[in-house]
């Protein structure tokens, strides 16, 4: 038990910038965690606490986001001085928010590991602070590249009439619901008959009533 206690305490940040990658389902977070368990074990760290920040951008600012707050408040609570991240661009993505955050953990006398170099943010010589600033450049250009890219497409998409974004259309979300109605409307059945029928198949809102007639209508209207 002695050699337990002597064993380095730590606590746990992750973040995750997009709001499509929170969730069971996905991997981030889980990817997160099994990387900083790994260096854990390896170093002999004991990992007392987990904080996450789901669907907050690396360019916002640490005392902005609630799961480091609180981070940093358990710290002040209980002296510990380490936390340990997945990987430097979990802390921070923009160039000066890496560097004024850190800066912020070292006045506080806080260490930042990062679990896949570990020694990313121990080191303060000139070299390894140019080596932290090229890393966070390099991701913040990543970061912005890839925005870019997305913006491309999405405007060639606008450019040739397609969708882009937004709800599905019943067309594209329930194709067979769709193409019921469309042979329903060809026998000459009004609206309300046609909701009415879509009902005895099953087809009914969220809420699970038949649709209005209005929109039969506009299911009509947008598959035509």
């Amino acid at each position: 038990m002695a050699g337990k206690r002597n064993r380095l305490e730590a606590v746990a940040y992750m973040r995750t910038s997009s709001a499509t990658n929170v969730g069971a389902d996905k991997d981030s977070e889980k990817r997160q965690r099994a990387a900083i368990e790994c260096y854990a074990k390896r170093a002999g760290v004991i990992i007392v606490d987990w904080f996450n920040d789901p669907a907050v951008s690396g360019t916002d600012p640490i005392e902005s986001r609630p799961g480091f707050a609180a981070m940093l408040e358990r710290i002040a609570g209980n002296g510990m001085r380490t936390i340990i991240v997945e990987t430097a661009n979990r802390f921070a993505r923009d160039l000066m928010v890496q560097e004024v955050g850190f800066a912020r953990l070292q006045e506080l006398g806080v260490k930042l590991i990062a679990a896949d170099s570990p020694q990313a943010f121990l080191d303060n010589t000139p070299t390894a602070k140019l080596v932290r600033q090229l890393l966070g450049a390099v991701s913040e250009f990543d970061k912005t590249m890839l925005v870019a890219k997305l913006k491309a497409a999405r405007d060639r998409k606008l450019a040739k009439g397609q969708k882009c974004g937004g709800r599905k259309s019943y067309a594209e979300a329930k194709p067979a619901l769709v193409t019921l109605a469309r042979s329903l409307a060809a026998e000459r059945m009004s609206l309300r008959k046609i909701s009415a029928e879509l009902a005895t198949h099953g087809y009914r809102t969220a809420r699970g009533i038949p649709f209005s007639a209005s929109a039969v209508k506009a299911m009509l209207e947008r598959s035509a």
